[in-house]
């Protein structure tokens, strides 16, 4: 792997490791590219406080971090400042003035909730309502319609356990609205070596028989992660099984 472009970090709440043992970890896994991805904070309407992403209190001490980093590393390796973010439309306004005054690289789009998460279900719990499978897909597509997302994260997050034939159904109109907009798709490696529901082998097919673009993301909660060469190599493997290309990196200029 030379580039990753999906690592978080402690202030999810979620995750172990000091930022700077995540840029060792992937210099000793020989990656060139590092990109941060943490779990983007919102500003909500209602106050509530969420326990499982940044804070916006904690904005500026990630970019002042990963800002230090990215200048003691620069000759090891190129680190890039990101965030993951669900497109939650109604808080879009309020995001954008969060970020407004710090160097964001990138956004990738994990669309963990169909709205808000004080309010709406996890979209990795097991349902096999199809009208949530539907909307999962119709929020997707319209969030990477917007061009804010640089990719999109676990695209087979969504745990539909209804008929094949309706899964099948709604991700083919994923994956071809994905491929009009020559958008990339991810292979979560974390979702593999945890053996959880995603990379769901169903979605693979419909990517590998549309010709999505895909990247590997190691969604990397723990710096181990990132030296997983194993985990990649099967990752591989099992792309190669559905005819499935995976790029090296993403050209960020």
């Amino acid at each position: 792997m030379l580039a990753n472009y999906h690592t978080h970090t402690t202030r999810c709440h979620h995750a172990v490791g000091e930022d700077r043992e995540y840029v060792e970890a992937a210099i000793e896994a020989g990656m060139k590219v590092l990109g941060f991805a943490d779990h983007c904070p919102w500003v909500y309407p209602s106050g509530f406080v969420s326990g499982i992403r940044l804070l916006p209190s904690e904005v500026e001490g990630y970019f002042d971090s990963l800002l230090s980093l990215k200048t003691e590393y620069q000759k090891d390796i190129e680190i890039y400042i990101g965030f993951e973010a669900e497109y939650t439309k109604e808080l879009v306004p309020g995001q954008d003035r969060l970020l407004a005054d710090y160097p964001l690289d990138y956004l990738i789009l994990g669309q963990h909730f169909l709205g808000t998460d004080d309010q709406m279900p996890y979209m990795g719990s097991p349902t096999d309502d199809e009208t949530i499978l539907s909307a999962y897909v119709d929020s997707v597509i319209e969030g990477m319609k917007t061009g804010r997302f640089l990719y999109l994260a676990h695209p087979d997050l969504m745990h539909f356990t209804g008929e094949s034939s309706i899964y099948e159904k709604h991700m083919t109109r994923l994956c071809k609205e994905m491929k009009k907009m020559d958008a990339i798709l991810e292979f979560n490696v974390l979702g593999m070596a945890d053996q959880r529901h995603y990379p769901d082998e169903r979605f693979l097919k419909i990517a590998g028989e549309v010709g999505n673009r895909y990247i590997l993301g190691v969604d990397a909660h723990d710096p181990e992660q990132l030296k997983n060469l194993k985990a990649f190599e099967q990752a591989e493997k099992l792309c190669q099984k559905y005819g499935i290309s995976l790029m090296d990196e993403i050209p960020m200029n």
